[in-house]
């Protein structure tokens, strides 16, 4: 697997911010409902999949959820970018 260097720092920075301005950010918007469609990517088997049902948690959150765990780890996009590329295709469209 051939990681890009751009894509590591992007994912760093989508840590970094989950850990500092996302929380101030959920809090403000915490009784707010995303109206658009949503769509939710998980690693299948993962963590996530393991300790919560994703889906019912994101429906908290929006009106128009789908989703489903994908192959391919925790960085699937690297690991499985072919079935990540087609599960964003059928949502974009729709």
């Amino acid at each position: 697997m051939q990681s890009d260097l751009a894509n590591i720092h992007g994912m760093c920075e989508d840590y970094r911010a989950g850990a500092s301005i996302d929380l101030e950010h959920d809090k403000a918007d915490l009784n707010k409902k995303v109206g658009c469609p949503l769509l939710a990517l998980w690693a299948q088997p993962g963590a996530m999949a393991n300790l919560y049902d994703v889906l019912s948690i994101w429906r908290e959150r929006g009106t128009d959820v789908t989703g489903q765990g994908m192959p391919g780890g925790h960085n699937m996009q690297e690991g499985a970018p072919a079935e990540v590329l087609a599960a964003l295709q059928a949502f974009l469209n729709g």
